[in-house]
């Protein structure tokens, strides 16, 4: 299968090498000093289109591959606000998309079983539940795409919470106790140090005990995997495609 990586920072870069061991040909490659580069032409030369590049880029690069009728894969979060204007443009362009704030298997799962406690412990309203995600200094959005998909599937089955809120520790320590937190919205705490993949944690807390519920990623190979194995699934395919979609939970 030939590839076309649109963003090639340090995820594109892994992606490059788990995709050339999976016997796939990257063809091209834009980065923000190969820009002049992202034309139809070049696209229409690759199967399919990987995209990890960043939030202001994102949706260009979603539009420019529709143009040119290549399928994209697009690991970037932080342009949900057009979710909806990118379905309905795809839809009317019969192209093909898989997005989703996470590739790896190993969240994937996480996210399923997330709901499946969520629907559990709404049984139990004195645990009061929270997210607390952990990521590099790098990372540009917050919280995670990841903690948002993880607050939106305890949503949909939490009673005592209707919307979810967020405070960045890493802008002050003490920013969770200043911060008005109402008893109805579900808190997502950021932390943003150094060489921190991504670790994201579901915590419900009672007056006696505390449940927690833990991924920890170890490198980004997992994230990168994914969107190998997301571009091989969606190759021939039409359609919005959430991340999920590749995955059958019988449970």
């Amino acid at each position: 299968m030939k590839i076309a990586l649109l963003g090639y920072g340090k995820m594109g870069k892994i992606i490059e090498q788990i995709a050339l061991n999976r016997q796939h040909e990257i063809v091209l490659k834009i980065d923000k000093d190969s820009q002049h580069e992202l034309t139809a032409e070049n696209l229409q030369k690759a199967d399919v289109a990987i995209e990890f590049s960043t939030p202001d880029s994102a949706l260009s690069n979603i539009k420019a591959c529709f143009d040119a009728g290549v399928p994209v894969v697009v690991g970037t979060t932080g342009w949900y606000g057009q979710l909806e204007e990118v379905k309905q443009l795809c839809e009317q362009t019969n192209n093909a998309i898989v997005y989703g704030t996470n590739y790896s298997v190993g969240v994937n799962v996480f996210f399923h079983i997330n709901r499946m406690l969520a629907k559990v412990m709404n049984n139990y309203p004195y645990y009061n539940v929270q997210v607390e995600e952990i990521h590099h200094t790098q990372k540009l959005d917050s919280p995670s795409g990841t903690a948002i998909t993880i607050a939106e599937g305890i949503l949909e089955s939490l009673e005592a919470k209707k919307e979810w809120t967020n405070v960045l520790l890493s802008d002050s320590p003490d920013a969770e106790n200043e911060a008005e937190i109402h008893d109805n919205q579900l808190l997502i705490e950021s932390l943003r140090i150094e060489n921190v993949p991504g670790t994201h944690t579901v915590v419900y807390d009672s007056e006696v005990d505390t449940i927690e519920f833990k991924h920890t990623a170890h490198n980004r190979n997992g994230f990168a995997l994914g969107a190998v194995l997301a571009a091989e699934w969606i190759k021939d395919k039409k359609g919005c495609h959430p991340v999920t979609d590749m995955f059958n939970f019988s449970a």
